[in-house]
C-alpha cells in the first residue's frame, strides 16, 4: 500500500509527523507577529529578559509541561494505532541562523501538507519560521523515495522589497483544508496569500481538483482556527472568522459553532482520528459535549502551553496517510 496519501480532514489517521517542542524569541519583537494570539497568551512575549533567548532556557517549566503536552498527544494516536514519525531537533547551526528573528520547530501543520499523493513543501510568512522545514525535510525525502507520490515544493518567498515583502508566494499547511478533490485554503492576510493560493491550483487543477479561496477575518492565522472538519456533513466553526460566510460546498453541514474569542484560544483546531474519534483541549467540553451528542468519542488531552503559541492539535501534527483501505 502506499504510504502517502490524504483524502479528507477525517479519513481513518494511519501515518502522521508529529511535532517537537523548540521555539526561540527573537532579538526584537515584531508585535504584528503577535497579532493573532489571545491578549492572555500574548502576555508572554511581554516578559523581562527574554528576546534572543531559547522558551526552555526563560521558561523551564513551561517546557516542560509543553513537551509533556506532546508526549500525552502521541498516547492517543498510539492508542488508535497511529504511526508517529518526529522530525528531528534544530542543529546549533540553524538555532544559530535563526538568532535575530528567532526560530521555532513546532507546528508541522504549517511547512509541510499532504494532498491526495502530493506531499508539498510550503511557504511561511513570518520569518522565524521560514527555516521550520528544515528538520523535517529528511522524513520526506525518505518518504518521497519509498513511496508513490509527486514530492515538490512552493518557491521561496520573494525578498527583492525587503524582508518584509507581501508578494509571497506564501502557502502555509494551517490553511489547507482537504475534503476529498476539494481544498480549502485560507487566507488572512497573516499566513498563505493569494499568489501561494494561485500556486496551488495551477498545481492541482490538472489532476481533477477545486481550489476554493476562503478569506478570514485579520485577526485569524489560518483557516483551521476557524473551521475543522470532523465527519462528512459536520464541522465545527467560527462563522464570524469568515468573511464570505461559510462557503457554498459546506452550507447544508450540520454546524457546532463557536465564538471569534473561543476560535482564536484554538476551539476550531481539534484533531479527528477518524469519523467516530476527535481530540480536543478539555477546555473546550462544551464542543465535546455537543460531539458526543452527535455520536463521536472524544479524547480530551491539556494542550494549554501548545495552544499559548496559537496553534494546537491540528497545528502539531501533518499526516501522511489518510485514506479509508
Amino acid at each position: 500500500m502506499n504510504g502517502i496519501f490524504v483524502k479528507s480532514e477525517f479519513a481513518p489517521l494511519k501515518r502522521v509527523v508529529m511535532a517537537q517542542s523548540e521555539f526561540a524569541f527573537p532579538s526584537k519583537l515584531n508585535h504584528e507577529d503577535l497579532t493573532f494570539l489571545s491578549e492572555e497568551n500574548s502576555d508572554m512575549f511581554n516578559e523581562k529578559d527574554i528576546l534572543g533567548k531559547n522558551l526552555s532556557d526563560v521558561f523551564p517549566d513551561k517546557q516542560r509541561r509543553w513537551e509533556e503536552e506532546r508526549k500525552n498527544l502521541k498516547k492517543v494516536l498510539k492508542k488508535y494505532n497511529v504511526e508517529v514519525s518526529v522530525p528531528r531537533l534544530l542543529t546549533d547551526y540553524e538555532k544559530e541562523l535563526g538568532k535575530e528573528n528567532g526560530y521555532s520547530n513546532f507546528f508541522i501543520r504549517d511547512p509541510f501538507f499532504t494532498i491526495g499523493h502530493f506531499l508539498i513543501e510550503g511557504a511561511l510568512r513570518f520569518l522565524h519560521r521560514r527555516n521550520e522545514i528544515f528538520p523535517v525535510r529528511d522524513i520526506l525525502v525518505t518518504e518521497s523515495y519509498k513511496n508513490r507520490c509527486k514530492y515538490l515544493s512552493i518557491p521561496k518567498p520573494d525578498i527583492s522589497k525587503g524582508p518584509f515583502s507581501e508578494d509571497g508566494p506564501f502557502l502555509e499547511g494551517g490553511d489547507v483544508l482537504v475534503l476529498d478533490k476539494t481544498i480549502f485554503v485560507g487566507r488572512s492576510g497573516l499566513a498563505s496569500n493569494t499568489n501561494g493560493i494561485k500556486w496551488l491550483n495551477n498545481l492541482l487543477d490538472d489532476y481533477g481538483y477545486e481550489v476554493c479561496e476562503v478569506p478570514l477575518h485579520p485577526s485569524i492565522l489560518h483557516l483551521d482556527c476557524a473551521i475543522s472538519f470532523v465527519r462528512e456533513g459536520l464541522m465545527v466553526v467560527c462563522e464570524e472568522a469568515l468573511l464570505d460566510g461559510i462557503p457554498e460546498q459546506l452550507k447544508n453541514w450540520d454546524k457546532i459553532h463557536v465564538t471569534l474569542k473561543d476560535a482564536s484560544n484554538l476551539a476550531t483546531n481539534g484533531l479527528p482520528i477518524n469519523e467516530n474519534v476527535y481530540i480536543t483541549d478539555p477546555a473546550f467540553q462544551d464542543i465535546g459535549e455537543q460531539l458526543e451528542i452527535r455520536g463521536i468519542t472524544v479524547e480530551y488531552v491539556d494542550y494549554r502551553i501548545s495552544r499559548s503559541f496559537g496553534g494546537a492539535f491540528r497545528c502539531s501534527t501533518q499526516p501522511l496517510l489518510r485514506c479509508d483501505k
